[in-house]
């Protein structure tokens, strides 16, 4: 279904929320009958939606709900948190483990599935088998802040494909090329984000800020363009946005009459700015193509760091380009063994960092 537009709701029923979009979007009208459907939320780390991390279990269970209403049975739940942490710990933090037993649907970690080489505009990818098996895929990401990326929200959640191997190397490739390259082999078919509470800075949660809203749509370009626009990012400061428009993933144009709202916007509040915390943070990290899991451990032991040392003003390495090389300086995980200073760990935990920072001081 060549539909352009995008669909908004609001308020805090998220199972509600979801079989209204998908209703109002005539969803089954695009799925083949007999169709393989994967659904593939935002469990990036064990942690519950109110967090602001991960997506929220009620909206696969409405879309669940909606699919098996339109007569579609062959339905699956998949998903490979980051590196460093567990699928099948995040499965059950976050309710998704409940909600496989109570709605019949599998649960399927990709960590564990088979992948295959895809030829992508950047060259060779490894991407699981289950992720490009499906004959319908749906994804349903966190509109929230990332501390690489600015944001993520369709387009990189599809990372969730990856086996760990193959996230490691987006990092080393820089995530923009890598991320935009996936879009355009296994391009979601729906896009159904959560923008509930999704934290505005932090891809893994902890300061969550209540927004209030959902939206859906075809076209993963589109929808990530949406959602800059409401955190007041220009789409086309983020890189792989682009990047997927001009390999053909998809349009980030929108106009005043795609954006079709299916209630009164004054049941949600004001979508705020992201606070720009994240930043100040890491003010003085100096990064080169470092794993997400290892990046956000490091800005979570910073966030705790603030209150118990508000003066710690160090220079912190890390990332994979630091690998092999010696030097004068505290570097955070295993790439970065060769510093003077070395936290070990692949990656290490918060608690570990933030013990060697306050130690190195």
């Amino acid at each position: 279904m060549n539909d352009r537009r995008l669909y908004v709701t609001y308020g805090g029923d998220a199972r509600r929320m979801t079989l209204e979009l998908m209703e109002a979007a005539h969803v089954a009208d695009g799925i083949p009958a007999g169709a393989s459907i994967a659904l593939k939320p935002n469990l990036v780390v064990p942690s519950p939606a109110d967090g602001g991390a991960t997506t929220h279990p009620e909206i696969v269970e409405g879309a669940i709900e909606y699919l098996r209403a339109h007569g579609f049975r062959e339905l699956s739940i998949m998903e490979s948190s980051w590196v460093g942490a567990r699928t099948e710990q995040a499965f059950s933090a976050c309710g998704y483990r409940a909600l496989s037993e109570r709605c019949g649907v599998p649960l399927y970690d990709l960590k564990k599935d088979a992948a295959r080489t895809v030829a992508t505009p950047i060259g060779g990818m490894r991407v699981c088998a289950r992720a490009l098996d499906a004959d319908y895929l749906i994804t349903l990401p966190v509109l929230k802040g990332h501390c690489q990326t600015r944001v993520t929200c369709a387009l990189k959640n599809s990372k969730g494909f990856l086996p760990d191997s193959e996230k490691r190397r987006f990092h080393a490739l820089g995530l923009h090329r890598p991320i935009a390259a996936l879009a355009v082999v296994r391009r979601p078919d729906l896009c159904i984000v959560d923008s509930i509470c999704g934290d505005l800075n932090f891809e893994e949660g902890g300061t969550p800020v209540p927004t209030m809203r959902m939206f859906l749509g075809r076209d993963p370009v589109m929808v990530d363009a949406y959602g800059c626009r409401l955190m007041g990012i220009d789409p086309r400061e983020v890189e792989y946005i682009g990047l997927a428009e001009r390999w053909g993933a998809g349009r980030m144009e929108i106009a005043p009459e795609d954006v079709v709202s299916l209630r009164d916007p004054s049941h949600a509040p004001a979508f705020p700015k992201p606070s720009g915390l994240v930043s100040k943070l890491t003010r003085n990290v100096v990064q080169d193509s470092a794993c997400s899991a290892c990046y956000g451990n490091l800005v979570h032991a910073l966030y705790r760091l603030r209150d118990l040392d508000p003066d710690f003003h160090e220079r912190i390495f890390i990332g994979q380009g630091f690998k092999g090389k010696r030097f004068e300086g505290i570097g955070s995980g295993s790439c970065c063994g060769g510093a003077s200073c070395p936290i070990p760990g692949c990656p290490p935990d918060a608690d570990r960092i933030l013990q060697a920072l306050l130690d190195a001081k």
